[in-house]
């Protein structure tokens, strides 16, 4: 039988770490891609930084997590990354949980949810059994972010 994913409560770093995927995500936004940002931690130091670049790129993958799991894994010069976190603004879509699932994350930290297109609309299997999930940190200024993109995209 597979393990289930863990739940933990945020740990005092997971705001620090959150705020600099904000950062990302303004980085996207000064560019006009979707302000979603991501970073990658390994034993309390920043391996990788990210922000969305479908537009940019014109590559639907070039999502912030798939952008700083690529970057992670050239700085450690491996594929797997069971001894870092990832924090990402958004909850990540079914394709960025399955990458996390093969990088076998140690742990994935979110601020908001997607109730549309996030993994958890398909729940926590696609993610590796092991992955610890926290999930809801700074989620209103993550997800006010992504609203007011689109909403100026409305108008």
């Amino acid at each position: 039988m597979a393990q289930e994913n863990k739940y933990i409560d945020p740990l005092p770093e997971d705001l620090r770490y959150m705020r600099e995927a904000l950062k990302e995500a303004k980085r996207a936004l000064d560019k006009d891609e979707v302000p979603i940002g991501a970073v990658i931690v390994c034993q309390g130091t920043i391996i990788a930084r990210a922000h969305n670049l479908t537009e940019q790129l014109t590559d639907v993958t070039a999502h912030a997590e798939m952008q700083a799991f690529t970057s992670a894994a050239n700085h450690i010069g491996g594929k797997y990354l069971q001894d870092c976190t990832l924090y990402v603004t958004v909850e990540p879509c079914v394709m960025c949980a399955g990458a996390s699932f093969w990088a076998q994350i140690g742990r994935v930290v979110y601020g908001a949810s997607d109730p549309k297109r996030g993994f958890m609309t398909v729940g926590t299997r696609l993610l590796h059994p092991k992955t610890i999930i926290t999930k809801g940190i700074l989620e209103e200024e993550c997800s006010s972010i992504v609203t007011d993109y689109f909403k100026a995209k409305r108008d």
